[in-house]
């Protein structure tokens, strides 16, 4: 009596592999989930630290009689010269250079180069006030002024791949063309 009540209550093998499946197929549809949300989390980081750079800038700026500061981008295919990176001209304004990194910078470029981030070097030494882009005068809320150095974001799709530090001090990860938002 009590071997047939056992048996009445166990699994066959059939269902148990038949529930395996199940759990499987649901956990291989949530995976891409779980990863754009990662990544969500990691772009929220990277516009924080794009915000921090926006205040360094602005202390730099204010510090330095409404001058923007002249500095070039240093990437993996340019060699240094005398113009100064952004990590190194911003470090007095920033409580720490980490902030030059982005979470999702899978292609060591801090490492390299000091900062995952470009600085857009059309409006060196520009008044802050009066910027301009290859002498056409933009709506604050058009120029850029730093971004991330490649498609960090990409997961979140081709629009939300960058994200971008614009001159009026707002952050997004579309960049706005003249005549789009």
């Amino acid at each position: 009596m009590r071997n047939k009540r056992a048996s009445a209550l166990a699994f066959t093998l059939v269902e148990l592999l038949v529930s395996i499946a199940i759990i499987a197929v649901l956990a291989s549809l949530l995976m891409p989930t779980l990863g754009r949300s990662k990544e969500s989390g990691r772009a929220a980081f990277c516009q924080g630290n794009l915000h921090q750079i926006g205040i360094a800038l602005q202390i730099y700026v204010d510090d330095n009689k409404n001058i923007m500061p002249s500095m070039i981008d240093y990437n993996q295919n340019v060699a240094p010269t005398d113009q100064t990176n952004i990590n190194i001209l911003l470090a007095p304004q920033l409580a720490s250079t980490n902030v030059l990194c982005c979470p999702s910078d899978n292609q060591q470029l801090f490492q390299l180069t000091g900062s995952s981030y470009s600085w857009n070097n059309l409006v060196n030494g520009q008044n802050a006030d009066h910027l301009q882009v290859m002498h056409l005068s933009l709506a604050m809320t058009k120029i850029p002024l730093v971004f991330d150095k490649a498609t960090f974001h990409a997961l979140l799709g081709t629009n939300h791949a960058q994200n971008y530090l614009y001159a009026d001090g707002h952050i997004k990860n579309l960049l706005i063309i003249s005549g789009s938002q």
